[in-house]
């Protein structure tokens, strides 16, 4: 079998596109929890801490260094920061992201254990009751009233 021809099998598997498809949405997904950190929470919480805009929060590290060279300033090595506020934003975008897949999976869970059980009544109601007893023959009737007869004489 050619190379060509596995990488095909292997492509068209349904797990490879269903990976396929979760790894677009969530990069989607990411994108909209950056935006939220972002737009939406990120520009409250630096007010409340003191009008401080989170992706501007950096230590420097080595100023730059500017030479001039024939009049004109030349930046010869540019500032070195240490951006702990990209860095935090990072960080709740991650904790966003990590909730909301947690939760996604603990309802997607319910939602297939649910399943699962009413698949497993709906067998069992549907499954024929069990055969009754049959009648015991005559001879099988015959058999018990003599053992009940030798368990009397003992």
């Amino acid at each position: 079998m050619g190379v060509l021809q596995e990488f095909k099998k292997f492509a068209l598997k349904g797990n490879v596109v269903d990976m396929a498809v979760g790894v677009i949405i969530g990069g989607a997904f990411g994108k909209i929890v950056t935006s939220l950190v972002n737009d939406i929470i990120m520009p409250p919480l630096g007010v409340v801490l003191g009008g401080a805009n989170f992706s501007d929060l950096a230590v420097k590290i080595q100023r730059e260094v500017v030479e001039n060279i024939d009049g004109v300033e030349t930046i010869v090595k540019p500032e070195v920061l240490w951006k702990y506020g990209a860095f935090l934003q990072t960080c709740l975008d991650f904790l966003i992201i990590a909730i909301s897949i947690f939760v996604m999976i603990k309802v997607i869970n319910r939602l297939t254990s649910l399943r699962k059980k009413e698949e497993e009544e709906a067998a069992a109601a549907a499954a024929p009751a069990p055969a009754p007893e049959p009648e015991p023959t005559k001879e099988e009737l015959l058999l018990s009233e003599i053992r009940d007869i030798l368990k009397e004489k003992k």
